[in-house]
C-alpha cells in the first residue's frame, strides 16, 4: 500500500482528483448498500438527491488525494493550499494563550487541516487506529509531522489532549465521528439520533478556544481553500448541551458545501452494547 501511494504521489493533484472522482462514481454504481446509505443520509439532511452523484466523486477524490499529503514532504503538501479564510480567528486565539480546539468534521479535505495548522506551532490531533497493521503504519508515516502529534482515541489519547490545552497548544478532532459504547449520548443530528461523541464537547469546558475548520476541494484540481471560524453561537451549557450544539455547528458548515461532505460514512450507526436511541415522537 505504502508503494502504491507513493506512485500516486507523483499525480498532479488534478488527476488524482479525476481518478479520485471516477473511482467514487464507480463505487456508487457497483455497491447498493453504499448507495442507499449515500442517498438516505443526503435526505436525511433535507438535501435533494441529485446531489449524490457529486458527493461520491468527491469521497473517491478524499481517497486519492491522502496520497499527495501523506506521502510528500510537509512544504509540498501545504503548497496544495491556495487561500485560507479566518486566519485573524487562528492568529487571535493563539494570542489568548489558553489553547485551542480545532473540530474539523467530515468534510472536504479535512486532512490537509492540521498538516498546515503544524507548520506554524504544535498541535495535538485524535485519531483512530484502524486493525489492519498496514494501514496503521501508512497513517502513521503519513500523518506525524515534527509538530504534528498524534492521539489514539482512547485513555492515553484523552490525556495527550488535555496536556496539549493545559500547555496552551493547540488540539484537532473530528467531532463528528461516531464514538464507541459509553463515549456519547444519542442527540439529533439533521433530525435524526446520532450517537455523539461527548469528548469534543468536554475539551471545550477546559477553558481553550473552540475553532471550527475544514478544507475546501477546489475544482479541477486547483488545491484547496482553508476555512477557520468560531461557532456561530458561544457554546454555553452542561456537556451534552454543548455536544448538541457542535451538532448544529457541523449542519451549518456542512450546507455552505454539502456535496464535499461524507455522506457515505455511518453516522447513524449504534455502537456494539450501546443503548438504543430514543423513540422520535416527531418523526
Amino acid at each position: 500500500m505504502v508503494f502504491l501511494f507513493r506512485l500516486l504521489a507523483c499525480l498532479p493533484l488534478r488527476i488524482l482528483h479525476g481518478l479520485g472522482g471516477l473511482l467514487g462514481r464507480l463505487v456508487y454504481l457497483l455497491s447498493p448498500t453504499y448507495r442507499a446509505n449515500l442517498q438516505a443520509n443526503l435526505e436525511q439532511a433535507g438535501f435533494a438527491r441529485d446531489l449524490a452523484w457529486p458527493a461520491a466523486a468527491e469521497a473517491g477524490k478524499q481517497m486519492l488525494e491522502l496520497a499527495r499529503i501523506w506521502m510528500r514532504s510537509l512544504p509540498q503538501a501545504n503548497a496544495q493550499v491556495v487561500e485560507v479564510c479566518g486566519w485573524s480567528h487562528v492568529e487571535a486565539a493563539r494570542a489568548d494563550g489558553h489553547g485551542i480546539v480545532f473540530m474539523t468534521p467530515h468534510l472536504g479535505c479535512f486532512e490537509i487541516v492540521a498538516q498546515y495548522l503544524s507548520t506554524a506551532a504544535p498541535i495535538t490531533v485524535l485519531y483512530r487506529a484502524p486493525k489492519s497493521a498496514g494501514l496503521q503504519a501508512l497513517i502513521l508515516r503519513g500523518r506525524q509531522r515534527e509538530q504534528l502529534h498524534l492521539a489514539p482515541a482512547d485513555l492515553s489519547g484523552v490525556r495527550s489532549l488535555i496536556k496539549a490545552l493545559k500547555k496552551g497548544q493547540a488540539v484537532g478532532m473530528l467531532p463528528d465521528q461516531a464514538p464507541k459504547t459509553g463515549e456519547g449520548v444519542w442527540l439529533k443530528f439533521f433530525g435524526r439520533y446520532a450517537y455523539t461523541m461527548t469528548l469534543a464537547a468536554r475539551l471545550t469546558e477546559t477553558g481553550a478556544t473552540t475553532l471550527f475548520a475544514w478544507g475546501e476541494r477546489l475544482p479541477a484540481g486547483a488545491g484547496y481553500r482553508l476555512h477557520f471560524r468560531p461557532p456561530l453561537s458561544p457554546l454555553l451549557g452542561h456537556t451534552v448541551d454543548r455536544a448538541e450544539q457542535i451538532n448544529r455547528e457541523i449542519e451549518a458548515l456542512i450546507a455552505d458545501c454539502p456535496t464535499q461532505y461524507l455522506w457515505g460514512y455511518n453516522r447513524y450507526k449504534r455502537p456494539g452494547g450501546a443503548e438504543s436511541p430514543p423513540v422520535d415522537e416527531t418523526a
